[in-house]
């Protein structure tokens, strides 16, 4: 298996080589791009690492938005049980940069993870000079993790997720990832399931354990009733108004999701639709396909409380970070990428709302928390248009249902928490093993 390493070695050194000049060419003509070049090929600034004045060091990698959001609890757990550590957080992201700098303000550092290349992962692994590096939900980096073992940096897969979608690929390459996953040092997964795709995979499974769920600790934290009456003042929404939110959408769903709101607007006229896709980069496509159903909208963007009022009845959500604070208005609520084959998306963040869910058949991301809501009935499967509409319209129709499955909901996320602890635990257990 050395042998297939060194293959991967050559070639992310040869793509690296290849490409560099032409793409650096690139950002400076074009302006695009560039941000973070240098800490991408390792050069962490050093006004990042003369922060990190405690011991032991932990670098933790946050790809992008869902990861910043594990880490966020799991950082506070951290200082909790290591007092006197010091923390700095990488990611992939601009996006996800953006959220953790928002999160974490000054106290710990953001950089941009280094590119799996061996140049790129060995200045930066000497720049930081961390004790623990941790990785979160299913990063697995080869070169960084052969890296770190060989300079004696404990490693960690925490909050590791393996989904039923990825599984398949990974066990193609069964002997290469084996390999690979011997320079983990511990596996602290979601779910039992998980735990059974990265021992499929090749993980030792005396580094395995279960520990759940660290998503759940944040949102409870988070849900602020504060949140749910800008939104409504923002969106000019009285308290008559029902809201059908579709969160996180994609290709192919927004169709369904406006024939669904036609057949609710019969027989709910005052109900708004507010449309939150995965990727902005839509909203023209988007905006046309509503003005093809008749319908007329406007983009957040275009609205401020107390100047241009919401007045049509879709609003298009083109700003970064305000889906959470959207659910929290939310009458019904669809949760994206669910209704065409991409795994679903995050259901609890707006079932710790108080808020049922309903989804597409593709779940296979999420199966915990679906597991979780359809167990007390706030979670709702639909398989098509028509069914979206006829449960919304259910559900509108005997609103002491809507509210007590929904506050089964937000009881069970509460019920829930604890995982950034036992996750934190996992780390700490690392840290003393480099001290004995």
């Amino acid at each position: 298996m050395k042998l297939v390493y060194a293959a991967y070695i050559g070639l992310t050194s040869g793509m690296l080589v290849s490409c560099l000049p032409p793409f650096w060419i690139y950002t400076r003509l074009s302006g695009r791009y560039g941000k973070g070049l240098g800490e991408r090929l390792g050069f962490i600034p050093r006004t990042l690492t003369q922060c990190l004045s405690g011991s032991p060091r932990i670098w933790i990698h946050a790809a992008s938005l869902g990861e910043v959001k594990v880490a966020a609890p799991l950082v506070k757990a951290l200082t909790r049980i290591i007092p006197g550590c010091s923390v700095i957080l990488s990611t992939t992201t601009e996006h996800g940069r953006d959220l953790a700098r928002k999160t974490f303000k000054q106290d710990i550092p953001i950089t941009y993870a280094p590119i799996d290349f061996i140049g790129s992962v060995r200045k930066a692994l000497s720049r930081v000079r961390p004790d623990v590096l941790v990785f979160l939900e299913t990063e697995i980096w080869p070169t960084w993790l052969a890296e770190a073992r060989q300079k004696g940096i404990k490693t960690a897969l925490i909050n590791g997720r393996i989904s039923v979608r990825s599984i398949g690929g990974y066990l193609k390459f069964r002997p290469f990832f084996r390999n690979i996953l011997k320079n983990v040092d511990a596996f602290s997964m979601i779910l039992e399931e998980d735990a059974a795709r990265i021992r499929a995979m090749g993980a030792d499974p005396h580094k395995i354990e279960v520990n759940g769920n660290a998503k759940y600790d944040l949102l409870a934290s988070i849900a602020d009733p504060a949140m749910e009456a800008e939104m409504r003042q923002i969106l000019n929404l009285e308290a008559s108004h029902h809201v059908f939110v579709a969160g996180s959408t994609r290709e192919g769903e927004e169709a369904m999701v406006l024939e669904a709101y036609e057949k609710i607007l019969r027989q709910f006229p005052d109900t708004v639709l507010i449309i939150a896709p995965r990727h902005i980069e839509r909203i023209p496509v988007i905006g046309s396909l509503v003005e093809r159903h008749g319908l007329r909208y406007q983009l957040r963007s275009d609205i401020n409380s107390g100047a241009a009022k919401r007045k049509e009845p879709v609003v298009i959500i083109n700003t970064f970070g305000e889906l959470f604070k959207v659910y929290s208005i939310g009458t019904i609520v669809f949760c994206g990428a669910s209704l065409v084959p991409l795994g679903g998306q995050n259901p609890l963040e707006a079932a710790v709302w108080g808020k049922v869910v309903f989804y597409g058949p593709s779940m296979e991301d999420f199966l915990d928390a679906k597991a979780l809501l359809e167990e007390v009935g706030a979670g709702v499967p639909i398989a098509s248009s028509e069914m979206l509409a006829e449960k919304a319209i259910w559900f509108l129709e005997h609103p002491d249902a809507l509210k007590r499955y929904g506050d089964q909901a937000r009881e069970a996320v509460i019920r829930n928490q604890g995982a950034s602890e036992k996750h934190a635990r996992v780390i700490g257990r690392l840290v003393f093993s480099n001290k004995r």
